[in-house]
Protein backbone atom coordinates (compact mmCIF):
# COMPACT_ATOMS: atom_id res chain seq x y z
CA UNK A 1 0.00 0.00 0.00
CA UNK A 2 3.14 2.36 0.89
CA UNK A 3 4.35 1.75 -2.20
CA UNK A 4 1.18 2.21 -4.31
CA UNK A 5 0.89 5.33 -2.78
CA UNK A 6 4.32 6.62 -3.58
CA UNK A 7 4.51 5.34 -7.19
CA UNK A 8 0.78 7.32 -7.64
CA UNK A 9 1.91 10.31 -6.67
CA UNK A 10 5.08 10.06 -8.60
CA UNK A 11 2.57 9.15 -11.78
CA UNK A 12 0.98 11.68 -10.76
CA UNK A 13 -2.05 9.89 -10.79
CA UNK A 14 -3.97 11.46 -7.45
CA UNK A 15 -7.54 11.11 -7.82
CA UNK A 16 -8.18 14.67 -9.49
CA UNK A 17 -10.65 16.41 -11.64
CA UNK A 18 -8.55 19.29 -13.23
CA UNK A 19 -11.80 20.12 -16.07
CA UNK A 20 -14.12 19.80 -13.17
CA UNK A 21 -12.55 22.02 -10.87
CA UNK A 22 -11.78 24.75 -13.78
CA UNK A 23 -15.97 24.77 -14.11
CA UNK A 24 -16.51 24.60 -10.74
CA UNK A 25 -14.31 28.03 -9.56
CA UNK A 26 -15.70 29.32 -12.69
CA UNK A 27 -19.22 28.51 -11.89
CA UNK A 28 -18.44 29.52 -8.39
CA UNK A 29 -17.43 32.70 -8.76
CA UNK A 30 -20.13 33.79 -11.25
CA UNK A 31 -22.60 32.14 -8.29
CA UNK A 32 -20.79 34.31 -6.18
CA UNK A 33 -21.00 37.30 -7.53
CA UNK A 34 -24.56 36.95 -8.04
CA UNK A 35 -25.24 35.98 -4.58
CA UNK A 36 -23.89 39.70 -3.55
CA UNK A 37 -25.94 40.87 -5.68
CA UNK A 38 -29.00 39.41 -4.19
CA UNK A 39 -27.68 40.14 -0.36
CA UNK A 40 -27.29 43.38 -1.16
CA UNK A 41 -30.56 44.09 -2.95
CA UNK A 42 -32.61 42.56 -0.18
CA UNK A 43 -33.15 44.44 3.79
CA UNK A 44 -35.18 46.83 5.32
CA UNK A 45 -35.34 48.60 2.13
CA UNK A 46 -35.67 46.37 -0.80
CA UNK A 47 -33.39 47.45 -3.79
CA UNK A 48 -33.53 46.49 -7.24
CA UNK A 49 -30.82 44.30 -8.42
CA UNK A 50 -29.76 46.79 -11.49
CA UNK A 51 -29.46 49.20 -9.54
CA UNK A 52 -27.24 47.70 -6.80
CA UNK A 53 -24.52 46.96 -9.49
CA UNK A 54 -25.02 50.71 -11.06
CA UNK A 55 -24.19 52.01 -7.46
CA UNK A 56 -21.47 50.00 -6.98
CA UNK A 57 -20.13 50.90 -10.65
CA UNK A 58 -21.32 54.61 -10.66
CA UNK A 59 -21.01 55.65 -7.08
CA UNK A 60 -22.89 58.71 -6.05
CA UNK A 61 -22.48 60.09 -2.44
CA UNK A 62 -25.34 62.64 -3.08
CA UNK A 63 -27.53 59.41 -3.49
CA UNK A 64 -29.50 57.91 -0.31
CA UNK A 65 -29.06 54.48 -2.30
CA UNK A 66 -25.72 54.52 -3.24
CA UNK A 67 -24.78 55.35 0.44
CA UNK A 68 -27.06 52.36 2.02
CA UNK A 69 -25.13 50.03 -0.72
CA UNK A 70 -21.49 51.12 -0.56
CA UNK A 71 -21.43 52.10 3.03
CA UNK A 72 -23.30 49.38 4.84
CA UNK A 73 -24.43 46.56 2.77
CA UNK A 74 -21.39 45.95 0.31
CA UNK A 75 -18.29 45.78 3.18
CA UNK A 76 -21.38 43.56 5.26
CA UNK A 77 -21.46 40.97 2.50
CA UNK A 78 -17.54 41.36 1.15
CA UNK A 79 -16.97 40.42 4.87
CA UNK A 80 -18.98 37.77 5.02
CA UNK A 81 -17.61 36.41 1.59
CA UNK A 82 -13.63 36.83 3.08
CA UNK A 83 -14.54 35.11 6.50
CA UNK A 84 -16.25 32.08 4.47
CA UNK A 85 -12.97 32.14 2.32
CA UNK A 86 -10.71 31.93 5.38
CA UNK A 87 -13.01 29.45 7.19
CA UNK A 88 -12.80 26.74 4.46
CA UNK A 89 -9.51 26.99 3.58
CA UNK A 90 -8.36 26.75 7.08
CA UNK A 91 -10.55 24.15 7.35
CA UNK A 92 -9.41 22.21 4.55
CA UNK A 93 -5.76 22.39 5.44
CA UNK A 94 -6.42 20.84 9.03
CA UNK A 95 -8.26 17.60 6.98
CA UNK A 96 -5.26 17.34 5.05
CA UNK A 97 -2.71 17.91 7.52
CA UNK A 98 -4.16 15.67 10.49
CA UNK A 99 -6.23 13.45 7.77
CA UNK A 100 -9.07 14.17 10.42
CA UNK A 101 -12.22 13.98 8.68
CA UNK A 102 -13.97 15.81 11.67
CA UNK A 103 -11.63 18.43 11.95
CA UNK A 104 -12.14 21.94 11.54
CA UNK A 105 -11.15 25.60 12.86
CA UNK A 106 -14.43 26.10 15.31
CA UNK A 107 -14.24 22.18 16.83
CA UNK A 108 -10.16 21.87 17.68
CA UNK A 109 -10.24 25.23 20.03
CA UNK A 110 -8.97 27.35 17.14
CA UNK A 111 -12.06 29.75 17.52
CA UNK A 112 -12.56 29.26 21.04
CA UNK A 113 -9.15 30.38 21.90
CA UNK A 114 -9.20 33.52 19.41
CA UNK A 115 -12.77 34.48 21.43
CA UNK A 116 -11.00 33.71 24.95
CA UNK A 117 -8.47 36.17 23.60
CA UNK A 118 -11.07 38.57 22.18
CA UNK A 119 -12.37 38.56 25.56
CA UNK A 120 -9.09 39.32 27.54
CA UNK A 121 -8.93 42.36 24.88
CA UNK A 122 -12.48 43.61 26.17
CA UNK A 123 -11.68 43.33 29.85
CA UNK A 124 -7.83 44.47 30.13
CA UNK A 125 -7.43 46.22 26.75
CA UNK A 126 -9.39 49.20 27.05
CA UNK A 127 -8.88 51.52 23.43
CA UNK A 128 -7.50 48.65 21.40
CA UNK A 129 -7.46 48.77 17.88
CA UNK A 130 -8.53 46.70 15.21
CA UNK A 131 -5.54 45.68 14.45
CA UNK A 132 -4.36 45.00 18.48
CA UNK A 133 -7.86 42.41 18.32
CA UNK A 134 -6.45 40.68 15.15
CA UNK A 135 -3.23 39.65 16.42
CA UNK A 136 -4.29 39.07 19.92
CA UNK A 137 -6.77 36.56 17.94
CA UNK A 138 -4.05 35.25 16.12
CA UNK A 139 -2.26 33.96 19.42
CA UNK A 140 -5.53 32.78 20.82
CA UNK A 141 -5.99 30.78 18.17
CA UNK A 142 -2.52 29.41 18.51
CA UNK A 143 -3.10 28.86 22.21
CA UNK A 144 -6.47 26.91 21.63
CA UNK A 145 -4.37 24.85 18.61
CA UNK A 146 -1.45 23.58 20.49
CA UNK A 147 -3.87 22.66 23.52
CA UNK A 148 -5.75 20.43 21.33
CA UNK A 149 -2.43 18.93 19.65
CA UNK A 150 -0.74 18.42 22.80
CA UNK A 151 -3.92 16.83 24.55
CA UNK A 152 -4.50 14.67 21.46
CA UNK A 153 -0.78 13.52 21.19
CA UNK A 154 0.00 12.34 24.87
CA UNK A 155 -1.53 9.09 24.30
CA UNK A 156 0.73 5.92 23.79
CA UNK A 157 -1.06 5.81 20.42
CA UNK A 158 -0.63 9.45 19.51
CA UNK A 159 -2.73 11.82 17.60
CA UNK A 160 -5.74 10.16 15.69
CA UNK A 161 -9.03 11.80 14.19
CA UNK A 162 -10.59 10.35 17.18
CA UNK A 163 -8.14 11.77 19.82
CA UNK A 164 -7.96 15.18 18.45
CA UNK A 165 -11.59 15.69 17.73
CA UNK A 166 -12.65 14.43 21.57
CA UNK A 167 -9.46 16.70 22.81
CA UNK A 168 -10.35 19.80 20.81
CA UNK A 169 -14.65 19.58 22.52
CA UNK A 170 -12.67 19.59 25.19
CA UNK A 171 -10.35 22.45 25.15
CA UNK A 172 -13.15 24.38 23.49
CA UNK A 173 -15.32 23.89 26.28
CA UNK A 174 -13.08 24.51 28.72
CA UNK A 175 -12.02 28.02 26.57
CA UNK A 176 -15.60 29.36 26.04
CA UNK A 177 -16.26 28.76 29.71
CA UNK A 178 -13.47 30.94 30.72
CA UNK A 179 -14.48 33.47 27.50
CA UNK A 180 -18.05 33.71 29.39
CA UNK A 181 -16.64 33.40 33.32
CA UNK A 182 -14.45 37.22 32.22
CA UNK A 183 -17.43 38.32 30.11
CA UNK A 184 -20.00 37.70 33.15
CA UNK A 185 -17.14 39.69 35.99
CA UNK A 186 -16.52 42.56 33.94
CA UNK A 187 -19.67 42.77 32.55
CA UNK A 188 -18.66 42.58 29.12
CA UNK A 189 -21.65 39.92 28.34
CA UNK A 190 -23.54 42.49 25.97
CA UNK A 191 -20.19 43.42 24.10
CA UNK A 192 -19.30 40.10 23.53
CA UNK A 193 -22.94 38.66 22.18
CA UNK A 194 -22.26 40.14 18.84
CA UNK A 195 -18.98 37.29 18.44
CA UNK A 196 -20.31 34.63 20.20
CA UNK A 197 -23.37 34.32 18.38
CA UNK A 198 -21.28 35.29 15.26
CA UNK A 199 -22.28 38.10 12.43
CA UNK A 200 -20.66 40.24 9.66
CA UNK A 201 -22.83 43.21 10.89
CA UNK A 202 -21.29 46.28 11.30
CA UNK A 203 -18.39 45.46 9.02
CA UNK A 204 -16.93 48.64 7.72
CA UNK A 205 -14.21 49.43 5.12
CA UNK A 206 -11.27 49.93 7.45
CA UNK A 207 -11.78 46.77 8.84
CA UNK A 208 -11.73 44.70 5.11
CA UNK A 209 -8.41 46.78 4.51
CA UNK A 210 -6.77 45.38 7.21
CA UNK A 211 -8.40 41.43 6.86
CA UNK A 212 -8.86 41.38 3.19
CA UNK A 213 -4.78 41.18 2.68
CA UNK A 214 -3.99 38.88 5.14
CA UNK A 215 -6.59 36.10 4.32
CA UNK A 216 -5.23 36.65 0.16
CA UNK A 217 -1.66 36.40 1.51
CA UNK A 218 -2.89 32.85 3.92
CA UNK A 219 -4.86 31.70 0.76
CA UNK A 220 -1.64 32.10 -1.65
CA UNK A 221 0.74 30.71 0.68
CA UNK A 222 -2.27 27.72 0.85
CA UNK A 223 -2.16 27.32 -2.80
CA UNK A 224 1.68 27.22 -2.84
CA UNK A 225 1.96 24.86 -0.70
CA UNK A 226 -1.38 22.61 -1.83
CA UNK A 227 1.18 19.86 -3.92
CA UNK A 228 2.52 19.16 -0.59
CA UNK A 229 -0.13 19.18 1.44
CA UNK A 230 -1.64 16.87 -1.17
CA UNK A 231 1.35 14.32 -0.69
CA UNK A 232 0.92 15.01 2.74
CA UNK A 233 -2.55 13.83 3.31
CA UNK A 234 -1.47 9.97 1.89
CA UNK A 235 0.56 10.09 5.33
CA UNK A 236 3.80 10.90 6.75
CA UNK A 237 5.73 8.29 6.17
CA UNK A 238 4.63 8.33 2.19
CA UNK A 239 5.36 12.37 2.51
CA UNK A 240 8.62 11.25 3.86
CA UNK A 241 9.48 8.55 1.28
CA UNK A 242 8.81 11.18 -1.51
CA UNK A 243 11.78 13.62 0.13
CA UNK A 244 9.26 15.97 1.65
CA UNK A 245 10.58 18.03 4.70
CA UNK A 246 7.20 17.58 6.86
CA UNK A 247 8.21 19.51 9.87
CA UNK A 248 8.51 22.46 7.34
CA UNK A 249 5.48 22.07 5.25
CA UNK A 250 3.54 21.38 8.64
CA UNK A 251 4.68 24.66 10.28
CA UNK A 252 3.85 26.60 7.28
CA UNK A 253 0.66 25.39 6.67
CA UNK A 254 -0.30 25.39 10.64
CA UNK A 255 0.54 29.00 10.39
CA UNK A 256 -1.41 29.91 7.72
CA UNK A 257 -4.72 28.26 9.60
CA UNK A 258 -4.42 30.17 12.47
CA UNK A 259 -3.68 33.55 10.49
CA UNK A 260 -6.96 32.58 8.67
CA UNK A 261 -9.22 31.42 11.48
CA UNK A 262 -7.84 34.05 13.86
CA UNK A 263 -8.45 37.21 11.26
CA UNK A 264 -11.39 35.78 10.88
CA UNK A 265 -12.92 35.55 14.21
CA UNK A 266 -11.65 38.68 14.71
CA UNK A 267 -13.89 40.08 12.31
CA UNK A 268 -16.93 37.74 13.01
CA UNK A 269 -16.57 35.67 15.92
CA UNK A 270 -16.61 32.41 16.42
CA UNK A 271 -18.50 30.64 13.76
CA UNK A 272 -17.96 26.49 13.27
CA UNK A 273 -18.63 24.10 10.80
CA UNK A 274 -17.85 26.34 7.56
CA UNK A 275 -14.47 25.01 7.51
CA UNK A 276 -15.95 21.55 7.85
CA UNK A 277 -18.66 21.42 5.43
CA UNK A 278 -16.66 22.87 2.74
CA UNK A 279 -14.34 20.93 2.05
CA UNK A 280 -15.83 17.55 1.92
CA UNK A 281 -18.32 19.37 -0.71
CA UNK A 282 -15.67 20.28 -2.70
CA UNK A 283 -13.48 17.04 -2.14
CA UNK A 284 -16.21 15.41 -3.44
CA UNK A 285 -16.57 17.39 -7.04
CA UNK A 286 -12.75 18.08 -7.71
CA UNK A 287 -11.18 14.70 -5.82
CA UNK A 288 -8.17 14.96 -3.66
CA UNK A 289 -5.73 16.63 -5.39
CA UNK A 290 -5.68 20.51 -2.92
CA UNK A 291 -3.96 21.95 -5.68
CA UNK A 292 -7.92 22.24 -6.66
CA UNK A 293 -9.32 22.01 -3.06
CA UNK A 294 -8.25 25.07 -1.97
CA UNK A 295 -9.19 27.67 -4.19
CA UNK A 296 -12.60 25.65 -4.96
CA UNK A 297 -12.99 26.07 -0.79
CA UNK A 298 -12.27 29.32 -1.05
CA UNK A 299 -15.24 30.21 -3.57
CA UNK A 300 -17.76 27.67 -1.68
CA UNK A 301 -16.88 28.90 1.52
CA UNK A 302 -17.61 32.76 0.16
CA UNK A 303 -21.00 31.78 -1.22
CA UNK A 304 -22.01 29.80 2.01
CA UNK A 305 -21.39 32.58 4.50
CA UNK A 306 -23.05 35.03 1.99
CA UNK A 307 -26.11 33.03 1.47
CA UNK A 308 -26.09 31.97 5.28
CA UNK A 309 -26.23 35.99 6.14
CA UNK A 310 -28.56 36.55 3.58
CA UNK A 311 -30.77 33.98 5.26
CA UNK A 312 -30.46 35.59 8.56
CA UNK A 313 -31.46 39.11 7.87
CA UNK A 314 -34.17 37.91 5.90
CA UNK A 315 -35.75 34.70 7.42
CA UNK A 316 -37.41 36.76 10.55
CA UNK A 317 -37.14 40.52 9.06
CA UNK A 318 -36.85 43.10 10.62
CA UNK A 319 -35.34 41.19 13.05
CA UNK A 320 -31.67 39.42 12.27
CA UNK A 321 -30.64 35.73 12.99
CA UNK A 322 -26.84 35.48 13.72
CA UNK A 323 -24.78 33.87 10.92
CA UNK A 324 -23.51 31.42 13.30
CA UNK A 325 -26.56 30.03 14.14
CA UNK A 326 -28.19 29.52 10.22
CA UNK A 327 -24.62 27.94 9.63
CA UNK A 328 -24.68 25.46 12.62
CA UNK A 329 -28.76 24.25 11.47
CA UNK A 330 -26.80 22.54 8.40
CA UNK A 331 -23.60 21.87 9.86
CA UNK A 332 -24.60 19.72 13.12
CA UNK A 333 -26.29 17.24 10.61
CA UNK A 334 -23.41 17.31 8.37
CA UNK A 335 -20.88 16.47 11.56
CA UNK A 336 -23.49 13.70 12.38
CA UNK A 337 -23.51 12.41 9.13
CA UNK A 338 -19.46 12.01 9.27
CA UNK A 339 -19.64 11.16 12.92
CA UNK A 340 -21.99 7.76 11.95
CA UNK A 341 -19.42 7.34 8.44
CA UNK A 342 -16.85 6.31 11.56
CA UNK A 343 -14.51 9.12 10.42
CA UNK A 344 -13.17 7.78 7.40
CA UNK A 345 -9.99 8.52 5.96
CA UNK A 346 -9.54 10.87 3.64
CA UNK A 347 -7.15 10.06 0.78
Amino acid sequence: MFKTKIKQIKDNKVYSRPAVGTAILLMGFALLMVSIGLAISVGAAKINFLTVWNSILNYDPGREVDRIIVSLRLPRELGAAVVGAAFAVSGAIMQGMTRNPLADPGLLGLNAGASLALACVFAFGTGANYVTVMIISFIGAGIGAGLVFGLGSMSRGGLSPIRITLAGAAVSALLSSLGEGIALYFKLSQDLAFWTAGGVSGTNWTQLKIIVPVVIIGIVVAVMFSRQLTILSFGEEVARGLGQRTLVTKAVLMTVVLILAGAAVSLVGAIAFVGLMVPHIVRFLVGTDYRWIIPCSAIFGSVLMVLADTLGRTVNAPYETPVGAIVAMVGVPFFLYLARRGGRKLS
